[in-house]
């Protein structure tokens, strides 16, 4: 008998061949995210994707649906939109959401760009063994975080973030995702947020590089307009078109990978890459979303 789930739902990546995570669960608080960044790809699915609102009847929906799932399994926060967007510091909805969650003995992955996680941290230190954090960190270099990720958090505030969570005995992993041809894919970047997370106690590095979709596209091209003829060239000229989006040559991908993987490595780090094929780079029994690092 199917089971009709409203809010909590089964990950569902596309069915894109190359995503390698287990099954898993998703839950998104919020419609949309606050953060704006010019790669983000939800603008190609969500309307006004840029102005996150909550979920109507949230916690209704969200505890009816707990009773329908089993027990222990992984519940992802979020796979479209950023857990602690702008709006969760007055509304708290993903706090709640955590209370309900790892109060009924379910896993949790969250994925997040912002510090405001650490308001949580009574929450997640008390149910450690079950929680697992991803912070995007594309780059530490202030300016171009600024052009890149107009509304997010800064990028040292994540860092921090990283530190203390680690710190309170959660395991953080960072995704230095996208890596952008030509912005954030040179082995310095690559090596200094490699460097910085092993430093703040990460244990996890993910990497991928930029996908093209038409929307991101356009966001990027009229904010880095020297290099958009660059990135025409390498997508649409030589790339490939791949699961509704332009994938940059394999050549070029798997040596900016490998240069992340070997980064990660030099620095103690698990590796993995996510929706790329070059799975010979993974630290084997490791998953991009972080779901290894979790506790029954």
């Amino acid at each position: 008998m199917r089971v009709t789930l409203s809010v909590v739902r089964p990950f569902d990546p596309w069915r894109n061949p190359l995503c390698t995570c287990p099954p898993k669960y998703g839950l998104n608080p919020y419609t949309g995210c606050g953060h704006g960044c010019l790669y983000c790809y939800i603008t190609s699915y969500i309307p006004n994707a840029f102005n996150p609102r909550p979920k109507e009847r949230l916690m209704e929906l969200v505890r009816r649906d707990l009773e329908k799932i089993p027990r222990g399994a992984v519940v992802a926060l979020s796979n479209s939109s950023d857990p602690y967007t702008p709006p969760e510091a007055q509304l708290g909805l993903t706090r709640k959401v955590l209370e309900a969650l790892l109060e009924r003995g379910y896993r949790v992955l969250i994925t997040t760009k912002s510090p405001l996680v650490l308001r949580d941290l009574d929450i997640l230190a008390k149910h450690r063994e079950r929680v697992a954090v991803q912070i995007t960190i594309t780059t530490l270099r202030e300016e171009l975080a600024e052009r890149l990720e107009p509304r997010a958090p800064r990028p040292r505030g994540r860092l921090d973030a990283v530190k203390k969570l680690a710190e309170a005995g959660i395991k953080v992993t960072v995704r230095l995702d996208p890596l952008i041809p030509y912005l954030n894919d040179d082995e310095e970047n690559i090596e200094e947020v490699a460097s910085s997370a092993a430093a703040a106690g990460a244990v996890h590095l993910v990497a991928s590089t930029y996908k093209a979709k038409r929307d991101n596209f356009a966001r990027l091209a009229n904010a880095f307009p020297d290099k958009a003829p660059l990135w025409r060239d390498l997508y649409f000229e030589k790339g490939q078109y791949f699961h509704g989006q332009w994938y940059a040559p394999a050549d070029y991908r798997r040596r900016v990978l490998a240069a992340a993987a070997e980064a990660a490595r030099r620095h103690g780090l698990q590796f993995t890459i996510c929706r790329e094929e070059f799975l010979d780079l993974n630290t084997p029994g490791a998953y991009c979303d972080g779901s290894h690092l979790l506790q029954r």
